[in-house]
């Protein structure tokens, strides 16, 4: 284990991010009703410019008024690159205590992350604000995903990282037929075999970009979230999709569509054989501790400190899902 121990985010159960536009508040009504983990009330890409204001007095007198019992609530604001978004974050800030994060979209370099950090500051001290704001971070253009590692360590905010696929699509120039769906053109050709045939296989267009972003959290201490598919007529399309991301290390996925949230809530909910093997395995490091041996075994195998490790965040997930 190296000697640099990275801080962990605050944690928080996010297996499923429903977005919800601002625009809307019949909508923002029905969201608390969801059995979404985090919400977060968009001012951004699902509001046309001219209802944007709006949109903020719709949000606010949201965040103020409706019960979200439990839920993480989160603001999308809008980018750095507009005259919108000094008065996202102030107006609803200082208006609303109810507020847990900011997702930043298109962030860029650290220093976008660091412009909105001594805003709230400032914010959270003259209002004497006792609850503190949590950042996430979109990562949804070329020059965001190029500058990953250090935006991860740009504010002591950040707790988690969600891969914006439309947008990087767009950034990259990357042929796309559906929002967070896979292309044909994306395969390999396989060599003919003895009758001359040959096979395609299609690949994974967002691997690279989402491992990048994955390896960032992980090794910074954030929660590494998948964006939207943008299907909801296909929930096929979206379970293939959240259980690549669940199997990579994903802790969550975005839900554009109230359809979404239970599929991410399954996907990204431990099972009851992975909760009873990682319960088996902290029993036997305990067992091995009482009799003295530093070699802990579990059904023929040996069990190393990561092993322990995993199952202890396993089971620290499958309690947080519970007490929900």
């Amino acid at each position: 284990m190296s000697f640099t121990l990275i801080q962990q985010a605050t944690p928080r159960l996010h297996r499923s991010e429903l977005a919800v536009p601002g625009s809307n508040p019949t909508f923002m009504e029905k969201s608390a009703q969801s059995k979404a983990d985090v919400i977060f009330l968009d001012l951004e890409d699902a509001v046309a410019p001219d209802d944007k204001e709006q949109a903020r007095k719709n949000i606010i007198q949201a965040l103020n008024e409706i019960d979200w019992g439990s839920k993480t609530m989160m603001i999308r604001i809008n980018g750095l690159d507009t005259h919108y978004m000094y008065r996202d974050v102030v107006d609803i800030v200082e208006a609303c205590p109810r507020l847990d994060m900011i997702l930043i979209p298109k962030v860029g370099v650290p220093q976008d992350v660091y412009a909105i950090d001594v805003l709230v500051t400032q914010i959270e001290q003259a209002k004497k604000r006792e609850k503190k704001i949590g950042f996430e971070v979109l990562i949804e253009t070329a020059l965001g995903m190029a500058n990953v590692e250090a935006i991860a360590t740009s504010s002591k905010r950040l707790e988690a990282m969600s891969f914006g696929v439309a947008d990087y699509a767009a950034s990259c120039r990357t042929r796309t037929t559906v929002i967070g769906g896979v292309n044909p053109d994306y395969s390999v050709l396989t060599d003919k075999d003895e009758a001359g045939k040959r096979e395609t296989h299609w690949q994974d267009p967002w691997l690279f970009a989402q491992q990048r972003m994955l390896v960032a959290c992980r090794a910074y201490g954030l929660r590494p979230i998948d964006g939207p598919f943008g299907d909801f007529s296909d929930p096929e399309g979206y379970l293939s999709a959240a259980r690549r991301c669940a199997a990579a290390g994903y802790e969550g996925k975005w839900a554009i569509h109230p359809s979404q949230i239970e599929l991410a809530n399954d996907v990204f909910t431990p099972s009851e054989a992975e909760v009873t093997k990682a319960r088996r395995i902290l029993e036997a490091m305990e067992e091995a501790a009482k009799a003295g041996r530093g070699a802990v075994a579990l059904d023929g195998r040996l069990i190393d400190i990561a092993s322990i490790r995993m199952a202890e965040a396993l089971i620290e997930k499958a309690n947080a899902m519970k007490a929900a």
